[in-house]
């Protein structure tokens, strides 16, 4: 299990994921769910990868051996951040054919699922989740982030704090609340956290970071986060008997 999410907000884009691809009493594995596609001034692309590693692994590769590729084919080809979610749609669907039935003969699924967002020049900043079925969805005012993986525990912040003008220093701080809610509930979701900004219109990753469990900035969120709840939770109205009415 995983967990990523991408934001969209009016100044560009935010990534966040975990990087736990294993969990058990004796072992546990990472692995980074976060590749960039990037040819500044032209284009770039954040790609979060969450289900079957292999299926996964196997998508990425066939897109970055597409991305180098001078003739211009793939990520490197496409108008606008749409047709990147169904060219990734589109691989995702075909490796899953190609090794669907040597996994479900093991037990395994080969399904994965995946956030791409971006942007390349003139066509605008966009966020989309693409399902394993190679179908897609694209992020809106209403809702302005997208989830793969482990969504339920780290829903509740982004309801309340993402909205179209939110800055993107506090949709990452958001993210980071979001990932560390759903770590403190489900130990299938762990650090190193990745993190990645493109700021509308740069064409680039503008600012990128991974955190350690024990890394102070993520430390820090983590304190300011619990001691914020607990003064919220203090500060609520008291019940009735407890003001003395009878």
């Amino acid at each position: 299990m995983t967990y990523c999410v991408g934001v969209k907000v009016n100044a560009g884009l935010v990534f966040a994921s975990d990087s736990r691809t294993n969990a058990g009493v004796d072992q546990v594995s990472t692995y980074s769910k976060m590749h960039v596609f990037e040819r500044p001034g032209e284009r770039v692309f954040v790609v979060l990868s969450a289900g079957n590693l292999a299926t996964s692994q196997a998508v990425i590769h066939r897109l970055r051996r597409e991305f180098k590729d001078p003739a211009g084919v793939g990520l490197g080809a496409v108008a606008d951040v749409f047709e990147a979610a169904e060219h990734l749609g589109d691989v995702s669907y075909c490796v899953q054919k190609e090794h669907a039935d040597a996994l479900e003969r093991s037990g395994v699924s080969a399904e994965a699922s995946f956030i791409i967002g971006g942007e390349v020049a003139g066509a605008g900043h966009e966020i989309c989740l693409v399902y394993p079925q190679g179908n897609y969805i694209s992020a809106t005012p209403e809702t302005p982030y997208l989830q793969i993986g482990e969504t339920k525990y780290g829903k509740p912040i982004l309801d309340r704090i993402i909205a179209a003008d939110t800055t993107l220093d506090d949709a990452a701080r958001c993210a980071l609340v979001s990932l560390d809610s759903t770590i403190r509930a489900n130990i299938s979701v762990g650090p190193p956290l990745d993190v990645a900004i493109c700021a509308a219109g740069e064409l680039r990753v503008s600012r990128r970071l991974t955190l350690a469990g024990d890394s102070p900035l993520y430390m820090g969120v983590q304190q300011g986060w619990n001691e914020g709840l607990k003064r919220a939770f203090l500060e609520l109205p008291r019940f009735e008997w407890e003001l003395g009415a009878t």
